[in-house]
C-alpha cells in the first residue's frame, strides 16, 4: 500500500472512492484489457477460438459459470487467472472477517465499528490475490464449511446470545465476500450441500442455522466439473445446474503442434547441468503418445488422458538422457527414443484402463503407444523414404542392440554398420552429417522405430532390432 492510500473512512470518502460490485469490477477491467489488446489469460494455449471467447462472454454478462472438462485441461489455472480481472486492491473495514465495504458493510461487526468510530474507522487495503478463495469439493464438506455456523465459545466469551450475529464463525463463502469463490469438482459435493448453494447463486445472500441473519454477499462464483459427472443424474441436482448461468467446455489440444507448445511451456527441462538439446522429433513422439492414448479403446476416455502425461514423460526422458550423459561423461544431453521407453512409469500411472486394457496391462499399452507414436512421427518426417537397404540388412540376419545406457558415439558406430541408415537421417534432415553424435543416434533410433511400427523389422524388450517376425 502506498503512503497516500487512505487509512480511515473519512479519508476514503474525501478521496472520492466509490465501490462497485465485484462482477462489475471484473467486467470493467476485462473491457480495458480488450481495448488495449492485452493478453487475457497468459500461458493458456489452444483455447483462443473456443474456450476463451465463451469465458469472456460469461464475465461480460456478469455470470457465475462452470468449466466442464476432463482432467489436465487447465481448468484450475483459468480460474486462478481470474484474479487478474480484479482491481489491484480494495479498501475494507480493518479486522472485518467478511471484507466489509467501508461504504456499505454487511456484517454486524463492520456496522458497529463504523457506528462507534465514524470517519475515524480504520481502513485496510486488500490485495487482489487475497480476494480469491478456492475449495475442492469432497463428500465430507459441510454447510458450516461453506457458509458458517454459530460458535458457542465465541458467544460465551463475548457474552452474546446464540442468535446474535457476533457469534458466527463464518465459512468460506462469507470470507470470500467482494471476491471470487471457486469450487473444483462440484458434483462431488453432497446433494444437501448443493441445495445450500441455491440461494447464494440466485439471491446472493446466506442464512445461518435458521436464525434471522442474512448476509448479502458480493461474489463471482465459478465451478469446475467432469462432464461425465455433471450430466449424470444424482451427481448434480438439476435446480443448481439451472442457477449456474454459463457453461464453458474445455478440451485437450486439437493438434500436435499446440500440444507440443503446451508441453514445452510446462515441462521442467532447463536443468543446471550439461547443455541440453531435445530433437524436435523426440518432442513430437512424446506428444503423439498422448493423442493416440486419447483415441485408444483400451483407455477409459471418460477419465481422459491428462496433458500432464506428455509433460511428465518429457521431464523423465530428459532425466534419463541426463543420467546417461553423466555416466558416460558426454559433453551434452540429447534424449532419444530409448529414453521414452525408459519413461514409461510416467505413462502407466496416468491412464485409467477399460476391462480389456486391464487384461493387457498398462505397461504393454504404453509400449505400443511409444511405437505407434514413433511410427507416425517418422511418417510425418520421412514418409515414402527409401528404406529398402536398411530392411534388407535385417532380413539378411543382421541385428542391432541399442542400450539405453550406451554412449551416443558407440551407437553411431553401431548404426554405421546398417547400410543407408545414417545417410537417411541426413537426407531427412533429422541429423545432418556434421551434427552431433547424440542427434545422429536419436535420428537413427526414430527411423528404426518407424520401421518397427510398419512391421518391417521388430524390436525386442531389451532395445534390440532384428528381422520382422514371420
Amino acid at each position: 500500500m502506498s503512503r497516500s492510500a487512505p487509512t480511515t473512512l473519512g479519508a476514503l470518502k474525501a478521496a472520492g472512492y466509490r465501490s462497485q460490485p465485484v462482477k462489475d469490477e471484473m467486467r470493467a477491467n476485462l473491457i480495458r484489457k480488450l481495448e488495449t489488446g492485452r493478453a487475457l489469460f497468459p500461458g493458456i494455449r489452444g483455447y483462443e477460438d473456443s474456450v476463451l471467447p465463451q469465458l469472456v462472454n460469461a464475465v461480460l454478462a456478469r455470470h457465475d459459470f462452470i468449466l466442464l472438462g476432463l482432467r489436465g485441461q487447465a481448468k484450475s489455472r483459468i480460474l486462478r487467472q481470474l484474479v487478474d480481472l480484479l482491481d489491484e486492491r480494495i479498501p475494507v473495514v480493518a479486522g472485518s472477517e467478511v471484507n466489509d465495504d467501508p461504504l456499505a458493510p454487511i456484517s454486524k461487526q463492520g456496522r458497529r465499528m463504523i457506528a462507534e468510530h465514524g470517519d475515524d474507522t480504520p481502513i485496510e487495503w486488500l490485495a487482489r490475490e487475497q480476494r480469491y478463495l478456492e475449495k475442492l469439493a469432497t463428500p465430507d464438506v459441510t454447510i458450516a464449511d461453506i457458509i458458517g455456523d454459530l460458535d458457542p465459545i465465541k458467544a460465551a466469551r463475548g457474552g452474546h446470545i446464540l442468535s446474535d450475529e457476533l457469534t458466527i464463525h463464518y465459512g468460506m463463502l462469507p470470507r470470500a465476500n467482494r471476491g471470487i469463490f471457486a469450487m473444483n469438482e462440484l458434483p462431488d459435493l453432497s446433494p444437501r450441500i448443493q441445495v445450500g448453494l441455491f440461494n447464494i447463486l440466485e439471491e446472493g445472500d446466506v442464512q445461518i442455522k435458521g436464525y434471522p441473519i442474512r448476509l448479502r454477499l458480493d461474489l463471482l462464483i465459478a465451478f469446475t466439473a467432469n462432464p461425465e459427472d455433471y450430466t449424470a443424474r444424482g451427481k448434480i441436482i438439476t435446480p443448481l445446474k439451472d442457477r449456474i448461468a454459463s457453461e464453458v467446455r474445455t478440451h485437450y489440444p486439437k493438434d500436435v503442434a499446440t500440444g507440443m507448445a503446451i508441453t514445452e511451456q510446462e515441462a521442467w527441462t532447463r536443468r543446471n547441468g550439461r547443455p541440453l538439446q531435445i530433437p524436435p522429433f523426440v518432442r513430437e513422439v512424446v506428444e503423439r503418445m498422448a493423442f493416440l492414448a486419447r483415441m485408444e479403446a483400451r483407455v477409459d476416455q471418460r477419465s481422459g488422458v491428462s496433458q500432464r502425461m506428455p509433460i511428465a514423460v518429457l521431464e523423465t526422458l530428459v532425466s534419463s538422457a541426463e543420467q546417461r550423459a553423466i555416466r558416460q561423461d558426454e559433453s551434452d544431453v540429447v534424449p532419444r527414443i530409448g529414453d521414452i521407453y525408459a519413461s514409461l512409469p510416467a505413462v502407466t500411472g496416468k491412464m485409467e484402463l477399460e476391462y480389456e486394457g486391464e487384461l493387457h496391462g498398462a505397461g504393454r499399452i504404453a509400449r505400443e503407444l511409444v511405437s505407434a507414436a514413433a511410427g507416425a512421427t517418422f511418417d510425418s518426417c520421412g514418409g515414402g523414404a527409401d528404406v529398402d537397404s536398411i530392411v534388407e540388412y535385417f532380413e539378411a540376419g543382421g541385428v542391432m542392440q541399442v542400450s539405453e545406457d550406451a554412449a551416443a558415439s558407440a551407437c553411431v558406430v553401431g548404426f554405421s554398420q546398417v547400410p543407408g541408415l545414417l545417410a537417411l537421417a541426413d537426407l531427412l534432415g533429422l541429423a545432418p552429417e556434421d551434427g552431433s553424435d547424440g542427434l545422429k543416434a536419436a535420428a537413427c533410433e526414430l527411423i528404426l522405430e518407424g520401421l518397427v511400427a510398419d512391421q518391417k523389422i521388430s524390436r525386442t524388450r531389451g532395445g534390440g532390432y532384428r528381422r520382422s517376425r514371420p
